[in-house]
């Protein structure tokens, strides 16, 4: 099936967009596809990463990071543009 594909300007947190970049580097993807695969599985309500692995490396990137935020602080966050 062919894709078309779209840019587009999506404001995050800075340190999950470092953790983003940082397992897309992991798993040696662009950060677009890890974007795209991980919103395409969480809308089928499925786990997009469930192997140990990858798991670890997620919990060492946020650490590197400093990134704190949870599912739980979703839709919660207010911008802080300064």
């Amino acid at each position: 099936m062919a894709v078309e594909r779209i840019q587009t300007g999506l404001r995050m947190d800075k340190t999950l967009l470092k953790v983003l970049k940082g397992l897309a580097e992991f798993k040696d993807m662009s950060l677009a596809d890890l974007v795209e695969g991980l919103l395409l599985h969480s809308l089928e309500g499925a786990a997009a990463i469930s192997d140990e692995s990858t798991l670890e490396a997620i919990e060492q990137l946020r650490h590197v990071y400093g990134l704190e935020l949870t599912a739980a602080d979703s839709h919660k966050q207010p911008d802080n543009d300064h």
